[in-house]
C-alpha cells in the first residue's frame, strides 16, 4: 500500500522559511513533487510547485517559487524535501506531496493529472 505521509507545515511570517518533507512507501518511485492547492480552489486547481526525479538527476521548479525553494530528496530515508525561503503571503495553500511510478516526460511534471499518488497534505498559512 503506498503512503505519503506530509509534515512540516505550519504559520510562519513573511521572509521566514519552512521546510516540508513527506515519506514515502509502498513502492518504488520514479519521480516526486510537491503542489500546492489555495484557499477556495479545487483538488484538479492544484498548482505545481517543484519536483524531482528520484535519481537526482533532474529538478523543475514553478517560476512561482523558482530560486527561492529547493527541492530534494533523502534515498536512506525515502524522503523528499521542500525548503521554502523568502515565504509570502500567497504561498499559503494546503502543500500535497505527489509521487509517480511511471516515467514522467519533461513537459509532464507540472501537469496535476500526471501524477499517480498523493499525500493528504500540510498547511502552510504565511502572515503579513
Amino acid at each position: 500500500q503506498v503512503q505519503l505521509v506530509e509534515a512540516g507545515g505550519g504559520l510562519a511570517q513573511a521572509g521566514a522559511s519552512l521546510r516540508l518533507s513527506c515519506a514515502a512507501s509502498g513502492r518504488n518511485f520514479h519521480a516526486m513533487g510537491w503542489f500546492r492547492q489555495a484557499p477556495g480552489k479545487g483538488r484538479e486547481e492544484r498548482e505545481f510547485v517543484a519536483a524531482t526525479r528520484w535519481s537526482g538527476e533532474n529538478t523543475y521548479y514553478a517560476d512561482s517559487v523558482k530560486g527561492r525553494s529547493t527541492i530534494s530528496r533523502d534515498r536512506t530515508k525515502n524522503t523528499v524535501y521542500l525548503q521554502m525561503n523568502s515565504l509570502k503571503p500567497g504561498d499559503t495553500a494546503v502543500y500535497y506531496c505527489a509521487a509517480s511510478a511511471v516515467v514522467l516526460l519533461d513537459n509532464e511534471y507540472s501537469d496535476f493529472g500526471a501524477w499517480e499518488y498523493w499525500g493528504q497534505g500540510t498547511q502552510v498559512t504565511v502572515s503579513s
